[in-house]
Order: C-alpha cells, then structure tokens, then sequence
C-alpha cells in the first residue's frame, strides 16, 4: 500500500509548506515538483483542471516527494469517487458548511461499511490496476480528507466539523471568508484575522490541522506561529504573472 506521506505529518504535528497550481499543465505540475515544496494543489476549482489533467498532473508528480493534493470544483460523492481512482489520496474539499457535508465527504472516501465509496478499483490507477493485492481492505487509511471552511455559517459550525470523524484538516479560505464577513477583497481586515487566528485554534483543540493559503510571507509565518499546519505559501500563475511584469519593467525603463 503507498503510504500518505502528508497525512502522516500532519499527524505528526509537522508543518507542511504547500504551493497552488493553478496553471493546468503536467508539465508546469512536473517543473513545480522540483522546487522542494513539501505538497502542491491541483486546483479543480478555479483553476481549469477537468478529471484528465488532474490525472496527468499526478502522474507528473509521482517520480518526486512533493505530495499531491487535488481539489475538486465541488463535493460531489460521483466525482470524488473518481478523483479517488486516478490516484489521489488526498483532497481538499471546497465550500464545507457543516458537520454533516463534511461526514458526506469522508465517507466517499471510504468503503463500506465505513463508508459509501464504490468498490471497482480493480481496473484503475488507485490500486495500480490490481498491483496492491489488499488495496480495497488498507485504501481507507491513507486517504487524507481535508473541508474548506470559508463562509460565516462554516465558521459558526467549525468545532462541530472539526470533530468529524475522518476528517484530517480544516482549510480556512481567507477570500471567501472575508467576503461572507462583509469585507470583500480585504482578507486582512482585522475581524478577518482575529476569525482566522480563533479558528486556527478551534481546528488544534480538534486534534486536527488547519490549513490557510497566504500569498504574503509574513502573513504565512504568522500563521504557522499560530499553530497552522499546512500552508500555502504561493499561487503559481501569479508568481509567473509577476516575475514577467518584472523582468519587462526592468528593460522598458531603459
């Protein structure tokens, strides 16, 4: 059975610095994966990653240590079931509200009688086409299910999802939150923070890990003090975007 790294360390307690790969190409997934970040998103929700690519950015990955995780457009159980058999291990849920969707989304994760997931691993990636003979009796516990808490009711309902049995980390997405608090664009507006950092807290006291994406370093490390375990640190069309704008800054001013 391969093991999940990832869910491993967040066990652990050790921190995990993260990338967002947004540009939906293996080969960009593959370039990323030689940078020595600890896991890189494949976003399937802003970013135009269909089932394919995100099938063709974990094949990329695989050759290198960075871990893989892949974020679904949605918590759909027939779309998670197939994110799960092109490989992924670990997935992060968008737009989780409450205890109940994030039970939802463990369980299709999982076979019965844990779960809801359809057995039919046989022919796919996920067991290496029948290569791990004891795949559907040990899958289980090495999928990593990680729910996006990013709106005021999910805040309101965070202790409760927190403590889902199966879910291993709670994703705080400052965007969206911020705009649920009435503050759009303006996920540094000191309420935002003050629910981010009590948040982060809620999650620990959990025995889970948050998580937060913060493109700003000193947000990013403030985090990590607070006691954040997986951080992304990084969008990559927007390091591309400005790394570009600079480099032409620099020649068209001479």
């Amino acid at each position: 059975m391969i093991t999940n790294t990832f869910k491993q360390a967040l066990k652990d307690g050790r921190p995990q610095i993260g990338l967002w790969n947004s540009l939906a190409d293996p080969y960009v997934a593959e370039a990323l994966a030689t940078t020595g970040f600890d896991w890189l998103l494949i976003d399937g929700e802003h970013a135009p990653n269909d089932l394919r690519s995100m099938l063709g950015a974990l094949q990329a990955l695989a050759p290198y240590p960075t871990h893989a995780i892949v974020r679904p457009p949605i918590g759909d159980v027939a779309l998670i079931k197939q994110i799960v058999e092109i490989g992924a291990q670990t997935l992060l849920i968008p737009m989780v509200d409450t205890a109940e969707q994030a039970a939802r989304m463990v369980a299709a994760t999982r076979y019965p009688p844990r779960g809801i997931r359809g057995v039919g691993s046989s022919g796919a990636r996920s067991s290496r086409w029948s290569g791990i003979p004891r795949y559907v009796h040990e899958a289980d516990d090495q999928m990593c299910v990680l729910v996006q808490v990013e709106s005021t009711t999910g805040l309101a309902n965070l202790a409760e999802i927190a403590a889902v049995d199966g879910v291993d980390g709670v994703f705080f997405g400052p965007a969206d939150l911020s705009a649920s608090m009435g503050h759009l664009g303006n996920a540094t507006h000191p309420d935002v923070v003050a629910a981010l950092t009590q948040g982060v807290k809620t999650v620990r006291a959990a025995g889970k890990a948050p998580g937060i994406l913060m493109i700003d370093t000193a947000a990013s490390r403030y985090y990590l003090e607070q006691g954040a375990l997986f951080v992304a640190v990084g969008v990559d069309a927007m390091m591309l975007v400005q790394a570009a704008k600079t480099l032409a800054a620099t020649f068209k001013k001479t």
